[in-house]
């Protein structure tokens, strides 16, 4: 795994547990309902963008993404 990939990998964690915390949810819960509602999908192409913003503005995009896409958190 490259350094790169490893960082992406560590935010990743990061975000899905403060998702969680933010919403009240389990971090599986968290990780599924990104993965339902294309937050992850959308991580990952913008990741570039997002790991610039506070955790707080990348969860509140992850969060309108999921909306968007018919979740209801």
């Amino acid at each position: 795994m490259s350094r790169e990939q490893y960082n992406i990998l560590q935010y990743s964690v990061a975000l899905i547990a403060e998702f969680a915390i933010r919403f009240g949810i389990s971090q599986r819960q968290a990780l599924n309902y990104l993965v339902r509602f294309k937050g992850i999908e959308h991580l990952e192409e913008f990741y570039n963008v997002l790991h610039t913003f506070s955790f707080e503005d990348t969860i509140d995009s992850l969060a309108q993404v999921c909306r968007n896409n018919g979740g209801k958190l």
